[in-house]
C-alpha cells in the first residue's frame, strides 16, 4: 500500500482546547485513515514549523485525499500537507523509465 507523511498544525484555538481538555490524536487520525481502508503507521508531534507528523498508508491517492479533505475541511488546522512516498524500487524504477523519456531542456 502507498506510503504517505503529512505535516500539520494546529491553530491556536484548538491548542487552547487541547490544553483544557488533553487528548490523544492518533485515535481519531486512525479512524480516518481506517475508514478508507488504510492503516496509521505512526503519528509524531514536534518543534518547529509544524506541530506534528502522521505517516499513513492508503489504498490510493483518492483514498488519501478524502483524508486529507475531511481533516482540512474540519478547521482545527492551520496547515495541513501531505506528500506521497516512494519506496527506494519505485524510485529505481522512475529513474530507468525516466532514462527514456528523452527530454529536451528549453532552448536545446
Amino acid at each position: 500500500m502507498p506510503l504517505y507523511l503529512s505535516r500539520f498544525s494546529y491553530t491556536p484555538e484548538t491548542w487552547a482546547r487541547l490544553i483544557g481538555h488533553p487528548e490523544d490524536r492518533r485515535q481519531a487520525a486512525q479512524s480516518y485513515i481506517e475508514s478508507v481502508g488504510g492503516k496509521l503507521v505512526g503519528f509524531w508531534y514536534a518543534f518547529g514549523t509544524h506541530d506534528g507528523y502522521t505517516l499513513w498508508e492508503a489504498p490510493d491517492n483518492v483514498s488519501m485525499a478524502a483524508v486529507a479533505l475531511a481533516i482540512t475541511g474540519g478547521g482545527a488546522l492551520s496547515a495541513f500537507e501531505t506528500i506521497v512516498l516512494l519506496t527506494v524500487d519505485d524510485t529505481l524504477d522512475a529513474l530507468r523509465r525516466a532514462g527514456r523519456v528523452g527530454y529536451r531542456a528549453p532552448g536545446a
